[in-house]
């Protein structure tokens, strides 16, 4: 049983405890939506100018390293620039979402990408993700058939596409894009600020200690 059907499973045990129905009956869905579409936002602090830009700063301040390209096509080559200064592998593993030949010549770019989970030993990732927050510089990702949480967490380095498009203010918008395009939750939704950081040992930071060492961001602004 996966996650999502182990989680249906055990709300529906606790709905029939309270001699309900196990999935929710129309009405109390609509009762959710109405009561999130008039329940009042918490203050948030004012996020004024271009999205785009302030999430860039952001993102930098978390120690992510970002590019900006014209189109999608551009991605394969600036992916390629990114890894050669920094000598890293150029084999590479990515999602699916990723794979389409038309938007994406990464052969070209001198890149051996595979469109499948990664193992132990594949060093690089490369993924979309579902939109950014400019507040805070980070990155949200939705699990999916095609679009598996592990790619941005096991990979030592991790490269994300980013539409300049789908850059939100906050958190608070990503989770409302989320009610609107989906509907519910996916079974994984990661928030990534950085690489992987910590700082329990006499409170020196250090990084890739549970996940990413490196995250690098490539903005698309034609997309």
């Amino acid at each position: 049983m996966d996650t999502t059907a182990a989680r249906r499973s055990i709300l529906a045990r606790i709905r029939a405890a309270q001699g309900r129905d196990a999935a929710p009956a129309p009405h109390e869905r609509e009762a959710v939506a109405d009561y999130l579409a008039r329940h009042p936002q918490g203050p948030r602090p004012p996020l004024e100018g271009d999205l785009v830009a302030h999430f860039v700063e952001q993102a930098k301040k978390m120690a992510t390293t970002v590019d900006e390209v014209a189109q999608l096509a551009d991605v394969p080559a600036a992916a390629a620039r990114y890894l050669a200064s920094l000598k890293l592998p150029t084999q590479a593993v990515a999602w699916k979402s990723l794979e389409s030949p038309e938007s994406f010549d990464w052969t070209g770019a001198g890149l051996s990408v595979e469109f499948r989970k990664p193992e132990d030993r594949d060093l690089v990732g490369l993924t979309g993700c579902f939109c950014a927050t400019a507040e805070t510089g980070t990155l949200v990702l939705l699990s999916g058939p095609h679009t598996w949480a592990s790619g941005a967490l096991l990979p030592e380095t991790h490269i994300a596409v980013v539409s300049a498009s789908r850059i939100v203010a906050g958190h608070e918008d990503a989770f409302a894009l989320m009610r609107a395009e989906r509907g519910e939750l996916p079974r994984a939704v990661n928030f990534v600020s950085g690489p992987s950081r910590t700082g329990d040992i006499e409170q020196t930071i250090i990084l890739g200690a549970h996940g990413p060492y490196r995250v690098h961001v490539i903005v698309v602004h034609g997309a």
